[in-house]
């Protein structure tokens, strides 16, 4: 039997073999091992959804979703096993020192998740988040021992499940006197998380400590640490995660200026022709950004990008494309494969300190009219054009391809997005 080079493929197959949707919908779940799913594809390139975004369009399509209960098997149902982010976009940032006898580790150049919860603790970001001295003690792979636990459904009914020695990987353990943390970290900017990533390893180390076990998720990107605390209200229930608290943090300063924005307003003197590139439907300036920060590491391909960075297909193209339309992207096949990589000037703005990229890229969005216009009404007004005003502006912009009324609507919403991103680097 051919390997399948998709999860996608892969999943529709298996689906068809083992008739999934008919046992879901007759015993409420299905129990799939390894071994059936590496007959289609790697069973651990398969499994790992780490927001509800990568899931397969036929686990979507059916409101399913998947868990590890043992170390070679899963478990398909209708789970409910994802929660969204809270919004902090707006939380001030904290100003972080980083200590001057550090020289092993390059603050300007953290490029893995391992390497952002290093920076958090020397620079006791963690011990500032968490309240209290901390030292590191685990990490790394390891059996999530034998326990049971409940989980919500897509119809509201709750599903046990049992788990014996699943394998989880914890990125990062540090004790206190008074607790121990348990951290899980991305550098990936997503609408939501599994939750599981946090359960299985706060239902292990619940059993083994005496001590409060606390459950921390950071994303880092674009130089800031974003932390989340969340705690389980019930210990066998996983559906019981509830949000705590939440900061931002930075090494550098992030101090921008309403003049600095209006600075390079003012310096604008004549715009670029609009380039041949589907205008941007990518409502988050932020998620362009750490597309970016991606393939700073290496090109990626279209499948690369849709399977492992929070992105659906549509919003591979969608987010692709908005790089591509500033500059910062390339896009050309090899092979069979659609590859995207930097651009020279997109490798030159991202390494860049904190206050000049970000506006470098104020100034490569405010060179198209559009944008440019749509700033200038807002200045004027004092709040938000309308949409009909959006539209109106774009419609005089010569924007590429855009002719449909229904497709104006829906990509002014990235004007709106991309200038808020704007006004929200002054915190105003």
């Amino acid at each position: 039997m051919s390997r399948c080079a998709t999860n996608k493929e892969a999943w529709q197959l298996l689906f068809k073999e083992y008739n999934i949707i008919e046992e879901v919908n007759q015993k409420g779940y299905f129990k799939i091992t390894a071994k059936d799913i590496n007959e289609y594809r790697e069973a651990r390139l398969m499994t790992k959804f780490d927001n509800s975004s990568n899931l397969p369009e036929i686990f979507k399509k059916n409101k399913l979703s998947i868990l590890p209960i043992t170390s070679n098997s899963y478990m398909i149902a209708r789970f409910q096993l994802y929660k969204k982010f809270e919004k902090i976009e707006e939380q001030e940032i904290i100003k972080i020192n980083f200590p001057e006898y550090i020289e092993s580790l390059d603050y300007n150049n953290i490029t893995s998740e391992s390497l952002a919860i290093n920076c958090a603790y020397i620079t006791k970001i963690l011990e500032h988040f968490l309240e209290e001295e901390l030292v590191p003690t685990i990490s790394g792979k390891m059996g999530s021992g034998n326990f049971e636990f409940k989980v919500n459904t897509n119809a509201d009914k709750y599903i046990n499940v049992h788990v014996q020695n699943s394998r989880i990987e914890i990125d990062g353990g540090y004790e206190g006197i008074n607790s121990f943390t348990l951290i899980e970290a991305k550098n990936v900017i997503s609408d939501d998380f599994i939750v599981r990533q946090l359960y299985y390893p706060y239902r292990l180390w619940k059993s083994k400590i005496n001590k409060p076990v606390r459950s921390l998720y950071i994303v880092y990107s674009n130089d800031i640490f974003n932390i989340y605390e969340y705690k389980f209200e019930h210990e066998g229930d996983y559906s019981s995660i509830k949000f705590v608290k939440s900061k931002r943090y930075s090494i550098e300063s992030t101090q921008i200026d309403l003049q600095d924005i209006e600075k390079i307003f003012k310096n604008i003197n004549e715009f670029i022709d609009e380039p041949k590139v589907a205008f941007p439907q990518a409502d988050s300036f932020n998620r362009v950004i750490n597309l970016c920060e991606l393939l700073f590491s290496g090109a990626k391909n279209k499948n690369q990008i849709t399977e492992n960075y929070a992105f659906d297909e549509r919003q591979t193209n969608y987010y692709t494309d908005a790089g591509r339309y500033l500059g910062l992207i390339n896009k050309h096949k090899d092979k069979s494969n659609i590859v995207f990589t930097l651009t020279e000037e997109g490798r030159r703005i991202l390494k860049l300190k904190y206050k000049q990229r970000q506006l470098e890229l104020v100034k490569l969005i405010l060179k198209h009219k559009v944008f440019f216009n749509y700033l200038q009404l807002y200045l004027e007004k004092l709040e938000r054009p309308t949409v009909s005003e959006t539209i109106q502006i774009m419609k005089k912009s010569n924007l590429y391809n855009v002719k449909k009324e229904s497709t104006y609507i829906r990509r002014s919403s990235t004007i709106r997005g991309w200038i808020e991103w704007i006004l929200d680097l002054t915190n105003i």
